[in-house]
């Protein structure tokens, strides 16, 4: 029953009207939750409105895509041996650019399972993910972005990586508009080009050489996966510096592609026990050419200028692997089997190795960092050290024991007594060496430098070429920039010279101490001594080079004259102005560059021809065109004729007889009868060469200080550079058959002799400085050279 109000009347009683202000209605929570809807809808409405009128005002204005659909990427200059080995890389931003078919799946798998499993499923923005991040980070969480690879794309290529709602707007209106401009496929493909994954590399491709030396087609599973791991955080998960930070994400992509059932069970149990090999020397190629690559690029950019470091050029130069390891090999092992045979010079450093663990391996961390290794030469740094034992830490902290044989080198600088400026001991920086076994041996840095280099005699194209024993460690190109003296090694030329003047390998020459006053050398007086100060009187031209007398070759010169025989040595490519027309030019003392000099014999090679050494054959743009090429001179080219072919045999029959019985007899060991080859030994022994060649093949051995000083009393070409040249042609005519020389017409042979046709024995310059009549002795000697010629 329902409640009334009444009001009482004098009279009597009746029901009053509700009072609206007593009692609320039951409609108005209903009304009001409906005006706040309402409300917050309109609002929402407005706001949408604004946001797609804000979005359609500026969609008009978002940038062209013309960087994305031509696609032209900075691109390193690249310098390759000639079969298609990386040598060299210059540039801002290492890249290979990789078009999408060339990408192995398994990349691709790896890369979609972390970055964005969806790709090919969503229109370049995925609102889920956005959403979901949105309310991760309103709850306070480590921000997350959610951004697809088209919106990644879309960040790296045109906008900043603020983390703002203005920039995310218009991230989405600029991936919305890639997806309408290129298919998926060109929208990853652009992606994994670009994307920096540290280390300098943008982009798969070169980061699969940079962290694992190997091209991205040939990556593994886990490989594959740890470079997906990359683009979140380069330096976070780069597995050179950080390793267990890399491996703990490689992991969870595995697990992420096993999921997605990207691989299979055995896959992905294989690629998680799988042991990466990282290169740690991100700098490393596959064959130590520093020297080949930086010529190259200093060529290269004389044409191109700014463009040769991001046009991505390819520079395919005529070194081949086989021929620069070979050079490369020979070089160290020649310089340091010189190191062995002096003394110890003593620790690089020393430094007080604090007592504190933690202290001393920083300590001993930044000590070796200032001390890097060269190649197999490895710093150490001495914990303890007795006669009979070494203990020492390399740089990788391997710790490392020394003894036995391993301390001969440097067993005076162990003893107590051994002054403390060169004492081995406790806090020494040593360094070691393992001679390619198990036992760890002590050696040192040499000081001297040396250089070798190889050309085809045909057309020069340079097949090795090393500048120095460690690139590293000195920059300066000893094939190319030092100008040192020849020494005996010029003797050729000028021998050479002398057939062109009526002399033959017959011509009995005076072996015999001379003198030379001021006006014929162009200074003081001089009084030339034979190398070691022995003279054996009258002997033929043949045997005056064939032991490298210096009396014969100061003979020669005097007779032909010095001013044609500076004249004469132009032709073989050699400076007049750093060849001065005096008397000392017989002994090589004026200046070459080992580059010159494997010119200069390649004409003693091929049968006179003149060629240029050269190193670049070609240079091609990204896409394969070719921009420039390589049109070397020519043997067998009369035009690049210099001597005549019946001097050059002469003179190759001399240096033949050089390795069969003189200076250079050591190349015996070849075993072969198509070398030739010269000796070279400055005064006070301070440049040591070998120069020689077979019929296809010169190559030129130097070894010597920057700062000239005298390698040794003992030291020559033939101990020093010799041994070079034998180990570079060891594996460098190792399937090569022997080539004899063909006698060329215009000769003639009497006896064990020969002459030119139109200079028959009797005719032409028969003897020099040996006298009208001798002593008794001198003239048996002239005789018996006589009777064994003719």
């Amino acid at each position: 029953m329902s409640r009334t109000n009444y009001v009482k009347d004098s009279t009597r009683m009746t029901p009053s009207k509700p009072d609206p202000t007593s009692q609320p209605s039951r409609r108005t929570p209903k009304r009001l939750f409906f005006m706040v809807l309402g409300a917050l809808s309109a609002s929402a409405l407005v706001a949408l409105l604004i946001v797609v009128f804000a979005l359609a005002m500026a969609y008009p204005n978002l940038p062209a895509l013309d960087t994305l659909t031509d696609y032209r990427p900075k691109m390193p200059l690249r310098i390759f041996s000639a079969d298609g080995v990386l040598i060299g890389e210059f540039g801002e931003e290492r890249r290979t650019l990789t078009h999408i078919k060339d990408i192995p799946e398994v990349m691709k798998k790896a890369v979609l399972a972390i970055e964005d499993e969806h790709f090919y499923e969503h229109n370049g923005v995925n609102y889920l993910g956005i959403l979901r991040a949105a309310l991760h980070n309103a709850t306070g969480g480590a921000k997350q972005g959610a951004s697809t690879i088209t919106q990644q794309v879309a960040r790296n290529f045109f906008l900043s990586s603020e983390q703002t709602y203005k920039r995310k707007a218009y991230e989405v209106l600029l991936a919305w508009k890639i997806e309408q401009n290129l298919t998926k496929d060109q929208i990853l493909e652009v992606y994994m080009n670009q994307i920096y994954l540290g280390q300098r590399a943008f982009g798969f491709s070169s980061a699969a050489q940079i962290y694992f030396g190997k091209k991205l087609r040939d990556i593994t599973v886990a490989e594959a996966a740890m470079l997906a791991g990359l683009p979140k955080a380069p330096s976070a998960y780069n597995p050179v510096v950080n390793p267990k930070r890399a491996r703990t994400r490689q992991q969870y992509i595995l697990q992420r592609m096993h999921d997605l059932a990207y691989i299979t069970d055995a896959q992905y149990e294989l690629a998680k026990a799988e042991r990466l090999k990282i290169k740690t020397d991100s700098s490393e190629f596959g064959v130590h050419a520093e020297y080949v690559a930086e010529m190259a690029r200093q060529m290269v950019y004389e044409q191109f200028k700014e463009e040769t470091y991001t046009r991505g050029l390819n520079v395919f130069t005529t070194i081949t692997k086989a021929d620069q390891d070979a050079a490369y090999l020979a070089l160290r092992r020649g310089v340091m089997d010189y190191e062995k045979r002096h003394a110890y010079r003593g620790p690089e450093a020393y430094i007080e190795i604090p007592g504190a663990k933690e202290e001393a391996d920083e300590a001993i961390e930044a000590e070796l960092a200032e001390h890097p290794d060269s190649d197999d030469i490895v710093a150490a740094m001495v914990l303890t050290a007795t006669p009979q034992l070494i203990s020492a830490v390399t740089a990788s902290g391997e710790e490392i024991k020394i003894s036995g044989p391993g301390l001969t080198f440097a067993q005076a600088w162990l003893s107590s007594k051994a002054a403390p400026n060169r004492r081995v001991k406790r806090g020494a920086v040593i360094r070691v060496t393992q001679d390619g076994g198990k036992d760890w041996t002590i050696t040192q840095m040499p000081e001297i430098e040396s250089a070798f280099v190889a050309a085809d005699t045909g057309d020069g194209a340079i097949r090795a070429l090393v500048g120095g024993f460690d690139y590293n460690r000195s920059k300066f190109n000893h094939v190319t920039q030092a100008w040192r003296q020849p020494g005996s090694s010029f003797k050729p030329f000028i021998y050479s010279a002398s057939l062109e003047r009526g002399l033959s390998p017959a011509t009995i020459i005076n072996d015999a101490p001379i003198s030379f006053d001021a006006g014929q050398t162009g200074g003081q007086a001089w009084e030339p001594k034979n190398y070691d100060n022995k003279y054996e009187g009258p002997m033929t031209m043949r045997r005056g080079l064939t032991k490298s007398k210096n009396m014969i070759s100061i003979r020669i010169l005097h007779k032909i004259g010095a001013k044609y025989g500076q004249e004469y040595a132009t032709r073989f490519g050699f400076d007049a102005a750093r060849n001065p027309p005096y008397l000392t030019l017989a002994l090589g003392a004026g200046a070459t560059t080992p580059l010159q000099m494997a010119g200069a014999y390649a004409v003693f090679a091929n049968g006179g021809y003149r060629i240029s050494p050269y190193l670049i054959s070609k240079v091609t743009d990204s896409e394969g065109r070719v921009l420039s090429q390589a049109t070397p001179d020519q043997a067998g080219v009369e035009g690049n004729r210099v001597i005549d072919e019946r001097n050059a045999f002469l003179i190759d029959s001399m240096l033949k007889d050089v390795v069969r019985f003189g200076t250079a007899t050591k190349a015996l060991v070849l075993k072969r009868s198509d070398l030739s080859g010269k000796t070279g030994t400055t005064n006070d022994s301070i440049d040591a060469w070998f120069a020689g060649y077979q019929a296809k093949l010169v190559g030129i051995a130097w070894i010597g200080y920057d700062q000239p000083k005298n390698l040794g009393n003992r030291e020559t070409g033939g101990g020093l550079a010799l041994p070079i040249w034998i180990g570079y042609m060891q594996k460098a005519l190792k399937n090569v058959p022997i080539e004899e020389r063909v006698v060329p017409s215009g000769l003639i042979r009497v006896g064990d002799e020969y002459y030119y046709a139109e200079r028959p024995p009797g005719t032409g310059v028969e003897s020099l400085d040996t006298g009208a009549r001798g002593t008794p002795a001198e003239e048996k000697v002239k005789d018996a050279v006589k009777n064994e010629l003719f």
